[in-house]
């Protein structure tokens, strides 16, 4: 499916890519759910692509916060750059470490919850009309906003399937 364009399309492709992904971590068995991924993969199990996930959800209500009250927020986190994003992603998956899986699911869904509140209260032109806030440069809030849900999701659930193979 293409990327989302308007709000509608937001809201209805983060909602159903995270309920399916819900269902399918849902769906495996409790010890499955807890198992390992293979050598190679960072993120070394479903707790730590659910932490990845709610983190990420984190620094965009951060970002989100800070921009909106036209500041530049540090992005994509303080002491990181787009470039050392994979520094970043390392220090995510250590942080959450002592998280069990069942706290992972809930943080997840509450930071979900509060990313789908943001993109509910603005207009599709404040989501999607390119360079109207400082904060997003030369992109949209929207492009952030997919980035971090549907685009996002697909991510882990491709990496999930991946790794249970």
């Amino acid at each position: 499916m293409a990327r989302p364009a308007t709000k509608t399309e937001l809201l209805n492709k983060s909602e159903t890519t995270f309920q399916y992904l819900y269902e399918l971590i849902e769906e495996l068995p409790p010890e499955e759910q807890q198992k390992g991924f293979p050598e190679g993969i960072m993120n070394r199990n479903i707790r730590d692509v659910l932490m990845h996930l709610h983190h990420w959800h984190l620094m965009l209500l951060e970002w989100y916060k800070i921009g909106m009250t036209g500041q530049k927020p540090a992005m994509p986190s303080k002491g990181y750059t787009w470039k050392t994003t994979p520094d970043l992603n390392r220090w995510i998956q250590q942080n959450y470490q002592d998280v069990p899986l069942k706290e992972a699911k809930q943080l997840l869904k509450e930071s979900y919850r509060a990313v789908q509140k943001i993109i509910d209260q603005h207009t599709n032109k404040e989501l999607f009309e390119k360079k109207r806030y400082k904060w997003t440069g030369s992109t949209s809030m929207g492009a952030y906003l997919v980035s971090s849900t549907s685009s996002h999701y697909e991510w882990a659930l491709k990496l999930i399937k991946r790794a249970r193979k």
